[in-house]
């Protein structure tokens, strides 16, 4: 990159909407804004006498260069603004911590034979969604409910195209479908079933509660408790989904709309909101918010109002907030044509809807100061801890860290894991598994460069077809490349890894993670230098963590291919005994030494075995042991 000239790069900058990314020297991205005017808010950060907040002037003294992003429009740089904050998380933005999405009951009306089903996408179609709800465990039973109460399907064939297509599934053999998939019934009575449905999920749920409460007494009364409380846990449910406690006035009008407030405790702040639709209260949810100011209440709660409805499905008419956010009217515009109608935002200053917000706030109080310690052991442990790495290595930052390890028995089926860890927690979607292809015997170092090469090779193909447009990032499996590497082993494997990105053009640090005599891990292998540390650190506990994942993550990938060898060598070839006996006996006795000391009596007794099979198992298997 060419010298940055602040000054001339300040005179450049247009009077536009856009988008503003701060850079430190290690190119890390320090801040993401939206601007109506770039030339006029940028230019604020560098002017002296400028009033700023401690946190934004640590940031500037950080600052080595700026970059831009045009956009047509404020509206489009809020949403360019919001999508920048996500990929990088920069650190100096107050940022949304919590990554939840809420669960919907859908009823599929755009199909001939509806279904009720749960998702957690909202579109703008023929569907009937009900939600959004806060437990998902609550959702599935009462979609399980419906289902039994109302004999809906729960297959997902193309009705009629599909009708008449293979048998009827078992929920028909159970009385709980009538078979619209064998056009058993016509789609105008099983409308009338849908329907009910529908007034059940919009609170018509008087006489099945009446009929549950009833069997759950009679349950309790004949001693069969573990049945009254499935009953039990059912009620709860319905009263969860259909809002049975109604927190406004009954005369009100019934719109949907969030409920939001807040509360700071040093730099940390806990956002609560009450989720309230037709005038019924579904519940409460928080979030916590990092890298917040005291004295800045307004940033914090307009970053949350862009960064939560950026990812939430379901938009209410009406949100409340606790503090009025300086680009108020943006918003409104925003949410509502995320929402396709009108949305107001609101700050009521008395009345019932301040009541609800001073609600809100005391939830917000009572959970920062009930997690505040919780979250910054956790915070130390993960987050924390992979900095501390960092910066003890000198890097400018570790948020995703690969670990790599081999496993074989002599030699024998080969393999490697790798294993991600983010910001300190281990990304188990991210892990992947190897079976070495070009190594014979037991060469750690090939098989670690044979993983490697695969690895990264991978990559840099699929970032290729990212770059052309044929690959979507999020559909590639390695594309994501770590900030730091982690060997389980010393100076040799970290030789072998940086030999291999260095043979692919890549910059990555790698570390070795080095054991003491009893195996346990003593500290790092960097730069040619070993880097101690005392042992009750958090940055050497999750060193620790990640060392242990790589190692069980390839042993169990290692033990699953010896038993299918164990298997195949073993169980195979033996008269009378194919695909299916086998497979019921693992099944049955789930290894083959069980199986091994099984009697003859035993093995008759695994699915599919008779008594012929079962002997020429046994004088098999202990045949073997006599040789």
């Amino acid at each position: 990159m060419k010298e940055f000239n602040l000054e001339e790069e300040l005179k450049k900058l247009p009077d536009h909407p856009g988008v503003y990314l701060m850079h430190s020297a290690s190119d890390e991205i320090l801040y993401v804004g939206k601007a109506i005017s770039l030339k006029n808010r940028v230019r604020q950060y560098f002017q002296s006498g400028h009033k700023r907040s401690p946190k934004i002037e640590r940031m500037i003294s950080m600052i080595s260069y700026f970059e831009y992003i045009l956009t047509d429009s404020e509206l489009e740089a809020l949403v360019l603004e919001n999508n920048l904050i996500k990929e990088y998380a920069p650190r100096y933005n107050t940022m949304l911590t919590d990554d939840k999405t809420y669960p919907f009951i859908k009823v599929t009306l755009d199909e001939a034979f509806p279904r009720v089903i749960l998702t957690r996408q909202m579109h703008r179609d023929k569907c009937r969604y009900f939600g959004p709800f806060t437990s998902a465990a609550a959702v599935r039973d009462t979609i399980d409910l419906i289902q039994k109460l109302y004999h809906l399907r729960v297959c997902n064939k193309k009705l009629p195209k599909e009708m008449g297509l293979g048998r009827p599934c078992i929920y028909y053999q159970m009385k709980q479908c009538p078979a619209p998939c064998q056009g058993y019934i016509s789609e105008e009575e099983y409308q009338q079933s849908v329907q009910a449905a529908i007034d059940f999920l919009d609170g018509n749920t008087k006489d099945v509660l009446k009929d549950l409460t009833g069997k759950m007494q009679q349950a309790a009364e004949e001693y069969e408790f573990e049945k009254a409380a499935e009953y039990r846990d059912l009620i709860d449910s319905i009263h969860h989904i259909t809002g049975k406690q109604r927190i406004t006035n009954p005369n009100s009008v019934s719109v949907d709309r969030d409920v939001v407030g807040m509360a700071v405790e040093e730099q940390e702040a806990v956002v609560s909101i009450f989720f309230i639709r037709d005038g019924k209260l579904l519940g409460r949810e928080h979030f916590h918010m990092a890298g917040v100011e005291a004295d800045q209440p307004v940033d914090t709660m307009s970053a949350f109002v862009k960064q939560y409805y950026a990812g939430t499905p379901y938009i209410p008419r009406e949100v409340l907030l606790e503090t009025e956010v300086e680009d108020r009217e943006l918003l409104e515009n925003w949410l509502s044509e995320k929402r396709g109608q009108r949305v107001h935002i609101l700050t009521p200053q008395k009345g019932e809807k301040h009541k609800l917000i001073d609600l809100a706030k005391e939830n917000a109080s009572m959970v920062i100061h009930q997690d505040l310690e919780k979250l910054k052991r956790e915070e130390a442990r993960t987050s924390g801890a992979a900095q501390e790495i960092a910066d003890l290595i000198g890097i400018p930052n570790a948020n995703r860290i690969e670990a790599y390890d081999i496993s074989n028995t002599s030699g024998v089926n080969s393999v490697a894991s790798m294993v991600v860890f983010e910001q300190g927690k281990a990304k188990r979607s991210d892990y992947r598994k190897f079976r070495l292809r070009t190594v014979e015997g037991p060469d750690d170092y090939k098989s670690m460069e044979e993983t490697l090469t695969r690895r990264f090779s991978h990559g840099k193909a699929e970032q290729e077809q990212i770059r052309e447009g044929n690959l979507e990032e999020e559909m590639g499996s390695f594309n994501r490349f770590p900030d730091l590497i982690m060997m389980d082993g010393g100076r040799g494997q970290v030789n072998v890894a940086l030999r291999v990105l260095d043979e692919l053009n890549l910059a990555i640090p790698v570390c070795g993670m080095v054991k003491d005599d009893n195996h346990r891990t003593r500290g790092l292998y960097y730069n040619n230098v070993e880097i101690d540390f005392p042992p009750k650190n958090e940055a050497f506990d999750l060193i620790t963590r990640i060392q242990d994942e790589a190692h069980r993550f390839a042993i169990e990938y290692h033990k699953s291919l010896r038993s299918k060898a164990q298997v195949k060598s073993i169980l195979d070839d033996i008269p009378n005994v194919g695909p299916k006996r086998r497979q019921g006996l693992m099944q049955h006795f789930k290894t083959i030494e069980a199986i091994r000391q099984a009697d003859i009596e035993a093995l008759s007794s695994a699915p599919g075995m008779n008594r012929r099979a079962a002997e020429a198992v046994y004088g098999k298997l202990h045949k073997s042991d006599s040789n």
